[in-house]
């Protein structure tokens, strides 16, 4: 099933978070700001490092951001 490589991610799930906030003229700081999430939260889900999202996170980062989580979120294909 997964690889057993431990550096390589269990998932295939890739956030666009830094392109939304680029588009949209905003940081991270400020999206910490508008929704009240931590930096530390953000920048996990930024860096593609997050193994799980909370639907009340996704919906705040959608709602502050005026986006969907297609906007954010997309799968990579298979290696």
């Amino acid at each position: 099933m997964g690889s057993s490589d431990p550096t390589e991610p269990s998932h295939r799930i890739v956030c666009h978070l830094d392109e939304v906030l680029r588009a949209r003229g905003l940081t991270l700081t400020e999206l910490s700001a508008r929704t009240g999430l931590t930096m530390a939260n953000l920048s996990i889900l930024k860096t593609n490092k997050a193994k799980a999202v909370r639907f009340s996170t996704l919906t705040a980062v959608c709602d502050a951001l005026g986006a969907t989580p297609g906007d954010l979120f997309s799968v990579a294909e298979r290696s």
